[in-house]
């Protein structure tokens, strides 16, 4: 789980990675953290912290936070990031300083932003490689952007050696400079002793009042410290969010790529462009996707399924030769080899379809287990139930589950038939190989081959419809 800055776990160790993830959403037009913003499936943070957790040489990762600070927790609590919170956002340069406590004992730090999702580990090893090899005591990753506007850019000493001069706003741009392309990505390496002795060297004499870490540049400059900068290869790396149609850009690339990835592992995807699928979702070669499906989350598809159009599946499980009919929902369950789902059938979270089992149009479950080859074809609802392998459930069946406190079991055990139009009132076991005739209403247990019926007698009036339509007709003729 997550946890606040403390001690690392080795006495000196070399490098953390500080994420800075403390601002709002105000440019997004937003109240959410910005850091919180999706894209892929999953928060912005949550991209960078996996890519940092892949970072073998680091011994801890901190994440600054501060607007909304307890929801950006528990957005990533499943992870080993330390927070250190920035109680107010007076910039990088003072997340930084709030971090001087939490970072003192490590030789570097890495600094990363928070909404730069598509940052890659190998860039950041490259980045590393150069700031040591350089003996550098800060470490710029750069990029050349076709439109450079509105970005710092990188003033290099000479073009052909990774020492920097300056990092120069656009607007302080000399008409000499206003050429350079190379731009700064706001990730950045350092040595911490040279920068926390100049840490509080840093002002605020600036438009917005803040403080600001590319100051570090000439700051470590001015002490005969090196600054150096590492051109990232992929320039679309350090792209971040400022505004909504940024986010939808970086989304779209990120699922673009996710496609890419399964159709090359030999996952057939026809239009990939109508579908949504998730960066960490997993299927297997053979498998066929077919347009306008969804599959997010943490979702695991096997081979040689079929998932039909308009299908939405959600952290769920899916083993081999399963087919997916049209325009279903799957949510938080498991689906066993051979099985056959829907068209139209909702599986609630809590779902276990066993092998070769088949859940049909307009079935509905919710912590349900069906056994290898059980059937519930039609208009079903099996809310809380265990049912054996190869019984039938007929169309329309209710688990009554609910006495509106508490959930109750519906055990059916296998080889059972369960009748058209039946109402199982749980808690109720229905023994092995039992039939239940349809439009019953069953309260009680059913032994093992029993046959169950529970319905009021039907009387029938012989001629009642006839003179009824009499009455009427004479009445209207009055």
């Amino acid at each position: 789980m997550s946890k606040e800055a403390g001690k690392s776990k080795r006495s000196t160790p070399k490098l953390a990675v500080v994420i800075m993830a403390a601002g709002k959403g105000t440019r997004l037009r937003s109240r959410r953290p910005k850091v919180l913003h999706e894209v892929g499936g999953k928060p912005l943070l949550s991209h960078v912290i996996a890519t940092a957790g892949k970072l073998a040489e680091a011994e801890d990762i901190f994440a600054i936070i501060g607007h909304q600070a307890e929801r950006v927790r528990e957005a990533v609590s499943g992870t080993d990031v330390r927070f250190i919170e920035q109680k107010e956002q007076r910039g990088t340069g003072h997340a930084i300083q709030c971090a001087r406590e939490a970072i003192g004992g490590y030789e570097h730090i890495l600094v990363l932003s928070g909404d730069v999702p598509l940052i890659q580990a190998d860039t950041l090893q490259h980045l590393m490689t150069l700031h040591l090899a350089e003996g550098a005591s800060m470490t710029i990753l750069t990029a050349v952007q076709e439109d450079p506007a509105g970005y710092g850019r990188i003033i290099r000493h000479s073009p052909d050696r990774a020492e920097v001069d300056a990092i120069v706003e656009q607007k302080a741009l000399k008409p000499e400079q206003e050429s350079v392309r190379e731009i700064n990505s706001g990730i950045y390496a350092f040595k911490v002793g040279p920068l926390l002795r100049h840490l509080d060297k840093l002002t605020n004499n600036n438009a917005h009042g803040e403080f600001y870490l590319t100051d570090m540049v000439a700051l470590l400059h001015s002490a005969g410290e090196k600054v150096a900068a590492l051109k990232a290869v992929n320039a679309t790396e350090v792209l971040g969010v400022n505004t909504i149609a940024e986010l939808a850009a970086l989304d779209a690339s990120i699922r673009a790529a996710t496609a890419n990835r399964l159709m090359a592992a030999g996952v057939t995807i026809f239009r990939p462009e109508t579908c949504v699928i998730d960066a960490e979702v997993q299927v297997e070669p053979d498998t066929i996707i077919e347009p306008f499906v969804q599959l997010l989350g943490s979702t695991r598809i096997g081979t040689d399924c079929r998932i039909r159009s308009y299908s939405v599946i959600e952290n769920c499980t899916l083993g081999n030769d399963v087919l997916v009919r049209q325009g279903c929902v799957l949510s938080e369950s498991t689906v066993a080899d051979g099985a056959r789902i829907g068209p139209f059938a909702h599986l609630r979270p809590g779902s276990e379809i066993g092998q070769d089992a088949h859940v049909g149009n307009f079935v509905e479950t919710k912590k349900a287990k069906l056994g290898k080859g059980a059937k519930a074809n039609h208009l079903t609802y099996l809310g809380d139930a265990e049912v054996g392998a190869g019984t039938n459930i007929g169309a329309g069946v209710i688990t009554c589950n609910y006495d509106g406190v508490h959930k109750h079991v519906t055990r059916i055990g296998q080889g059972s038939f369960i009748g058209s139009d039946s109402t199982l009132v749980a808690p109720i076991e229905i023994g092995d190989g039992a039939y239940i005739g349809a439009g019953s209403c069953i309260t009680r247990n059913v032994p093992s081959g029993a046959l169950a019926v529970g319905r009021s007698r039907q009387v029938t009036k012989e001629g009642w419809a006839a003179a009824r339509r009499a009455r009427r007709e004479e009445e209207e003729q009055k």
